[in-house]
């Protein structure tokens, strides 16, 4: 099945079988391997992506679903010698480990980040009226999708708070 991506501002276009995950098609017949399969269940969010600016599990939703859908990878997001804001911030605060669920704590952070911009509540947010604080439990409750098992949770809350310009 023919399926039109453009991911991180290139387009592509791929013939795959329609039961191609976006995470295989990422991975497998483009190369970009940032995006990791931990679970393959929806449940670790080492899969995750942004798909029109907003997160997901990569691993749960078909390639031919996203037909002429923008998607953003970890790649798409910064690279060596230009990261960006969010991904010095991990390294300075050494949000990460092991590494393998980095770039899924990024992707969702970066869109966590712009869902936070907008104004959009979660089920923590005190004031429905305003933009949300950015909380520790504000944090954590957004980012509870994506596991560490290295357990770098705070580090990872620092890092996303550090670069949105706010400190503890």
């Amino acid at each position: 099945m023919e399926t039109n991506l453009t991911i991180n501002s290139t387009k592509h276009r791929l013939d795959l079988d329609p039961r191609t995950t976006l995470l295989d098609a990422l991975r497998h017949h483009l190369g970009l391997t940032g995006s990791k399969k931990g679970c393959d269940h929806g449940q670790c969010g080492a899969c995750t992506v942004m798909v029109n600016g907003r997160r997901i599990n990569a691993c749960l939703t078909l390639a031919c679903m996203h037909d002429g859908d923008e998607v953003t990878t970890i790649e798409g997001i910064g690279a060596p010698g230009n990261l960006s804001p969010l991904q010095e911030a991990f390294v300075r605060e050494d949000g990460f480990q092991c590494g393998y669920c980095t770039p899924g704590q990024i992707c969702s952070a970066t869109a966590m980040l712009e869902e936070i911009a907008e104004g959009w509540p979660s089920h923590v947010t005190d004031d429905l009226e305003g933009k949300p604080a950015l909380t520790t439990d504000e944090i954590s409750e957004r980012m509870s999708g994506n596991l560490c098992r290295c357990a770098a949770y705070p580090n990872v809350v620092e890092a996303i708070r550090k670069a949105a310009g706010e400190s503890a």
